[in-house]
């Protein structure tokens, strides 16, 4: 069993040393929380329905020339991944008003925006990932304006790669969460897609029911996330042979 030296553990992944410098493992765990992990559960085999559907999500993307901090899946359950800067933001794409927006602008959800709505998100917990606007991003100093332009380019790449991914196969892309990391070349600096991207940090609905294949099928009680997520991975073809329990590697301090 690997010995790894433990880095970060959140609510859904942990990320271990990796095995050459730069490099990080990243485990995804089977726990499902929402409202700021004021709910959670453990959903058998999520983790490695989320560890391929986002190897799959980032193989596609590297294939269009978006940078992604993945490099390979090891496991049901972990990836080998670049080592980045986190950006302390919450990139959000929208094309269907839902969840927080339907809230906070009283616009009823499922109304198709006229474009496609970049939000930011400052990460911290403790305040609930509060909305900012890029006035805040540059004054606090968490991103410079160029980091931003850059941002925001990403987002709107991600956005077209993944609407006509989940299009063709049913699904509509309502919104989605990206995580933006800092890598150095030498002295130059560039933003990668890092974090994940999976049922977890998107909202997908069947184009002709309207069913929810999301993380709010179990923060609204709306049935079997496992299924949900299963059925997300069955029509994009990325059905792992084996769901079930990859012990976590063996800590070493």
């Amino acid at each position: 069993m690997a010995r790894r030296k433990l880095v970060y553990e959140g609510k859904a992944k942990i990320l271990y040393e990796g095995p050459e410098p730069g490099t990080m493992v990243q485990y995804f765990k089977d726990d499902a929380t929402a409202f700021n992990a004021g709910k959670r559960d453990v959903i058998e085999g999520k983790g490695v329905l989320n560890n391929r559907l986002s190897e799959f999500f980032m193989n596609g993307l590297a294939g269009i020339g978006v940078p992604t901090h993945f490099i390979r899946r090891i496991n049901m359950r972990e990836q080998l991944i670049r080592a980045v800067e986190i950006i302390p933001l919450k990139v959000v794409v929208r094309n269907v008003a839902a969840g927080l927006m339907s809230k906070r602008l009283g616009i009823k959800e499922g109304t198709s925006l006229p474009r496609p709505i970049i939000e930011f998100y400052y990460k911290d917990d403790n305040l609930g990932d509060p909305l900012v606007t890029e006035e805040h991003v540059i004054a606090f100093g968490w991103a410079s304006q160029q980091d931003l332009d850059d941002m925001v380019a990403l987002g709107m790449r991600v956005n077209d790669f993944l609407s006509g991914l989940m299009l063709g196969v049913g699904i509509k892309l309502v919104d989605f969460k990206i995580e933006i990391g800092r890598i150095w070349d030498g002295d130059f600096m560039r933003l990668i897609v890092a974090d994940e991207i999976s049922p977890d940090s998107c909202r997908l609905w069947d184009i002709e029911s309207g069913q929810k294949l999301d993380k709010d099928v179990f923060r609204c009680d709306l049935g079997s996330l496992s299924d949900a997520y299963t059925e997300v991975a069955r029509r994009l073809g990325v059905m792992p042979s084996n769901t079930g329990h990859v012990t976590k590697p063996t800590l070493i301090n």
